[in-house]
């Protein structure tokens, strides 16, 4: 056998390797998205779409409407959101573009850290400091409420928005921050109008993955945002999708089973409208 003859059936081997890989990662979702799809269909069928949506009580085996869950879930992404992203975006900048690289180096080895602290050990220190301090600060007889979940899950995104923004940072060429220099710009100027717009792609994944993590966290938002199944208030106990699975499933039965994995459809939704989100703002970029 030539050198060229090896060559050729490697390269073979790597690409069947590589579409297997990508064969079994794309059945796994489709087994796990139709799975969820049998077993909610039944729910949805029972109660009505629109009333399994809308419906503003959840008290089975009766009564199975999920806006309170939806309305927390949807409240306390938004406020982490609203803080996390931000927050997350500047310290990239300052990462990427401002801190000496061994004052670089040291926080972001602490953010890596801060990104492998399972979601128990957050929920615990929200449950042990945040909590109690919001019953002091605003008054009230208990801190488990939206915006203690708000605070958790704002800080639970931080590495993911950091990192990817960062990263995307840094891969903006030289050239683009020189040639604005060299036209008289500031470095905060060129930092905002130059380098984070062609960052924008990998920006844009990166808060998108932070929605992700922040929709779909259940152990930290279980210890400390109350799980009330009511029409989520700011200072306020809430229950969100995830949580309201989390929480019944152990003994639900029946059509109480069926709604739970019905709840699971809509989180299904909802994480692939973020996905189509984020391909639209890139195409959108590109074609620009």
């Amino acid at each position: 056998m030539t050198p060229n003859m090896r060559q050729v059936r490697i390269d073979k081997s790597f690409h069947s390797l590589f579409f297997l890989s990508a064969l079994v990662s794309t059945f796994a979702v489709a087994t796990i998205a139709v799975f969820i799809f049998i077993e909610g269909l039944p729910a949805l069928q029972s109660v009505g779409v629109g009333n399994f949506v809308t419906g503003s009580s959840w008290n089975p085996p009766g009564y199975f409407g999920i806006l309170p869950m939806i309305s927390g879930s949807l409240l306390s992404t938004a406020g982490a959101i609203a803080i996390g992203v931000p927050m997350g975006l500047l310290t990239a900048v300052f990462l990427a573009e401002i801190a000496p690289e061994r004052v670089a180096h040291t926080l972001r080895t602490a953010i890596e850290l801060l990104a492998g602290i399972p979601s128990v050990i957050y929920g615990f220190f929200g449950l042990v400091v945040i909590v109690p301090l919001i019953e002091q600060v605003f008054n009230i007889p208990a801190g488990n409420t939206t915006l203690a979940g708000i605070i958790v899950l704002a800080i639970m995104i931080l590495p993911t928005v950091i990192t990817l923004s960062e990263t995307s940072l840094r891969a903006v060429p030289k050239t683009y921050r020189e040639g604005s220099l060299a036209l008289g710009a500031s470095q905060i100027f060129t930092i905002f109008k130059v380098v984070i717009p062609a960052a924008r792609s990998g920006i844009l994944t990166g808060v998108i993955l932070g929605i992700a993590r922040a929709i779909g966290e259940t152990m930290a938002i279980i210890m400390v945002m109350g799980n009330a199944p009511m029409i989520a208030g700011l200072l306020e106990p809430s229950r969100t999708l995830t949580a309201n699975i989390a929480l019944e499933m152990s003994y639900a039965s029946g059509l109480h089973a069926n709604a739970l994995y019905a709840t699971g459809i809509v989180l299904f939704i909802f994480i692939m409208l973020l996905n189509s989100a984020l391909l639209y703002l890139n195409r959108k970029k590109v074609s620009k």
